[in-house]
C-alpha cells in the first residue's frame, strides 16, 4: 500500500482522539501516505509527521459532494474511522469509481463501533469495560495490514508529563456538548480560587459563546485568565501544550490535551470512562466519578437528569478535584 485515506469528520472530540493514533501509525509507516479527510479547524492535531497529508471536508456536505473531493486523491485504500450512513455512501461511490478505472485492489476497512446498549448503561458496567475508542482506531490499521508502532507500556499512560515547568499553570474546560456533562459552574468558580490562593496560574478554556462566562470568573482573581475567544485553535493547542494539568468535562478539550501530551484531570457525569471514550493515553486514576446508584445512565450525555438535579456531578467537590490535580501533575 502506498497512499491511505483516512476519514472522520464529527465529532471534535472524536476526531482529536483519532490524531495521536494516525500519528504513531504514519510515523511506523513511513513509506505509507496517508491523508486525513476530517474537519478543517482541526489540522494542527495531525502536523509534525512528514507522510501526513491532511484534507478539509465540512461533516455538512452530502455524501455526493464529500465523493467528489475525495476521488481526486487515487488512494490505495480508506480506513473509514466514522461508520455512518452519510459517509458510507460517499464510500460506496468511491469504491465504485475506483473499480470502475480498473484499481481493483483498492478497499475499504470500516471502524467497528461496539454501539453501546440500554442494558450496558442500565447494569453499570458489571461486565467488562468496553474497548477504548483509540484501541478500536487501531484496529482498522491492524486490519489494512500496516507495521504496528512500538510503543512502550509506559507510553500508554500520561501522568507528570509537564511537572517540570518552573510555573505550574493549570487548565479548566469547564463546558461540554450537554448539561449532563458539565459540572456546575460555582464549583468550577470554587476550584479556580482555591488554586489561584495557593499561588497557580489558571487559564480557563472555553468557546467565544462562553467568554463571558469565563471572564466573569476571571476577573475574580489576579491568577485567572481567560483565554476563550482570543487565539486561533493552534494556538490554544500551544496553550494547552504547556499546561502542568489541564481539568475537563468528558469532552472535546479532553481529547485535545490528550493530543499534545498534557495530562487530564476529567469530571463525569452523566457519561462514565469506561464505555471506551477516554482521553488518549491518560492514567484512568485521574478520571473522577461520584459512582452512584443511577450513573452512568447515557452513553453520551444528552439525556437530562431524571432527578432534575444532577447529583452526579454535585457530589464531587473542588476540594477533591484540587486534590487530583496536585497528585497528577506533582504541584
Amino acid at each position: 500500500m502506498n497512499h491511505l485515506l483516512v476519514i472522520r469528520l464529527s465529532a471534535l472530540g472524536d476526531v482529536a482522539l483519532l490524531a495521536p493514533v494516525v500519528k504513531a501509525w504514519a510515523a511506523a509507516n513511513p513509506a505509507v501516505r496517508f491523508t486525513v479527510a476530517a474537519p478543517p479547524l482541526l489540522e494542527p492535531l495531525f502536523e509534525g509527521v512528514a507522510n501526513i497529508d491532511f484534507l478539509g471536508v465540512s461533516k455538512k456536505q452530502s455524501a455526493v459532494a464529500i465523493f467528489r473531493q475525495l476521488r481526486d486523491l487515487h488512494a490505495d485504500a480508506v480506513a473509514d474511522m466514522h461508520q455512518i450512513n452519510r459517509v458510507g455512501r460517499a464510500l460506496t461511490l468511491l469504491w465504485l469509481h475506483e473499480k470502475l478505472h480498473l484499481h481493483l485492489r483498492f478497499h475499504i476497512q470500516t471502524l467497528h463501533k461496539g454501539r453501546l446498549s440500554r442494558w450496558l448503561m442500565l447494569s453499570h458496567l458489571s461486565r467488562r469495560p468496553r474497548r477504548p475508542q483509540y484501541l478500536r482506531y487501531a484496529d482498522v490499521f491492524l486490519r489494512l495490514g500496516l507495521q504496528v508502532p512500538v510503543l512502550q507500556d509506559s507510553d500508554y499512560l500520561i501522568s507528570t508529563f509537564n511537572a517540570q515547568l518552573p510555573i505550574s499553570t493549570v487548565g479548566i474546560a469547564p463546558f461540554a456538548q450537554h448539561r449532563a456533562k458539565i459540572w456546575p459552574l460555582a464549583n468550577t468558580i470554587r476550584l479556580a480560587t482555591l488554586l489561584a490562593d495557593k499561588g497557580y496560574r489558571v487559564l480557563l478554556f472555553g468557546s467565544k459563546e462562553e467568554a463571558s462566562q469565563l471572564e466573569n470568573i476571571a476577573s475574580r482573581h489576579q491568577n485567572i485568565q481567560s483565554v476563550a475567544g482570543r487565539y486561533t485553535f493552534r494556538e490554544e493547542l500551544e496553550l494547552i501544550r504547556s499546561l502542568s494539568v489541564i481539568v475537563t468535562m468528558d469532552s472535546s478539550n479532553m481529547h485535545f490535551a490528550s493530543a499534545v501530551g498534557t495530562p487530564v484531570v476529567s469530571i463525569w457525569g452523566a457519561t462514565h470512562p469506561d464505555f471506551g471514550f477516554y482521553g488518549y493515553r491518560q492514567d484512568p486514576a485521574n478520571a473522577l466519578c461520584a459512582n452512584i446508584s443511577c450513573q452512568p445512565c447515557s452513553a453520551f450525555g444528552q439525556r437530562p437528569c431524571r432527578f432534575g438535579d444532577y447529583r452526579c456531578l454535585e457530589a464531587i467537590t473542588p476540594e477533591a478535584v484540587l486534590a487530583k490535580i496536585e497528585e497528577t501533575a506533582n504541584l
